[in-house]
């Protein structure tokens, strides 16, 4: 009884319930909620037809389809190495990654099927051309020019296929040993040269301390000369006064009393205990005290 009853039911609704599910599929077809860090490529007929943003967006059930999803964050190439020629025809290895986004995935999924395949192999090219446009002594000096000029290459190569380069980095640059021995005979003759400029400028610089040295040597000598010069030119011109205004006996006086200096010099030498002074002395000596008397008149 309950079964015939509840079969009825069925029988009598079986069009809403089919009508209740259409609709619940018709929405849940309708409806596409995408992540933030990803963006949706929908497809109509096969055919491009809208790309959806992170958020709730409507497409229409059956006819769009979800094609492709892919994500929007920031990617990382695996380490590359790949050998170059530098302009002075070196051979070097040059370790190089990539980081790179899609900023529009609708070039991406219909332009390129490997992406990551095709930006390593442009940024190789990239990076033997711009190598070979440098000395290898630019190569380890300038690397952040040589950085940029490979982001920036990169980018203008990759920009078809809506990549974004977000940076590009040199991990390393590698040399053969014969190249590396070469390099450190360089570096050790340099340093030798260097050495030996150092110590021929300390040298001069010496010399020429030693030069400036005896000429202010000189200079005070001569200084000191022609201080004494002055001093017993004004000594001559007082005594030249002096006869002049009181006449021969004052020549006689300084005469006199030089002898008489040299005397008490020759006196207080070392070693000299006994003198032997000669008549002419005993002469000098009453010679200059006659004459201070006289003076005292």
């Amino acid at each position: 009884m309950m079964e015939d009853l509840l079969i009825g039911l069925l029988s009598q609704n079986i069009v809403l319930i089919l009508a209740a599910i259409f609709l619940i599929i018709v929405v849940l077809k309708g409806v596409r909620i995408v992540p933030q860090s990803e963006k949706h490529v929908v497809e109509r007929f096969g055919r491009l037809h809208a790309v959806l943003g992170p958020g709730i967006n409507f497409i229409v059930p059956f006819l769009d389809v979800v094609r492709h999803q892919i994500s929007i964050l920031e990617r990382q190439l695996p380490n590359a190495s790949q050998d170059a020629i530098t302009k002075d025809n070196v051979l070097v290895q040059i370790d190089t990654s990539v980081f790179y986004r899609i900023t529009e995935p609708e070039k991406t999924v219909y332009r390129i099927r490997d992406v990551d395949g095709a930006i390593s192999t442009t940024v190789a090219g990239i990076v033997r051309a711009e190598i070979g446009k440098m000395d290898l002594d630019e190569v380890q000096s300038n690397r952040a020019n040589l950085i940029g000029a490979i982001q920036s290459s990169v980018e203008t190569a990759v920009d078809d296929w809506g990549i974004e380069v977000t940076r590009a980095e040199i991990l390393d640059v590698n040399l053969d040993q014969a190249t590396r021995d070469a390099m450190l005979q360089q570096l050790n003759a340099e340093r030798a040269r260097r050495a030996q400029v150092t110590e021929a400028e300390g040298t001069r610089r010496a010399v020429e301390l030693a030069a400036d040295a005896e000429l202010y040597a000189a200079e005070q000598i001569a200084k000191a000369r022609r201080i004494q010069a002055d001093a017993e030119a004004y000594a001559t011109q007082v005594v030249a006064v002096a006869i002049k205004e009181n006449g021969i006996e004052a020549a006689q006086y300084q005469v006199a009393l030089k002898q008489v200096e040299s005397l008490n010099a020759l006196g207080n030498g070392e070693g000299n205990q006994t003198i032997i002074l000669p008549a002419a002395a005993l002469e000098a000596f009453g010679d200059a005290f006659k004459l201070l008397k006289g003076g005292a008149k």
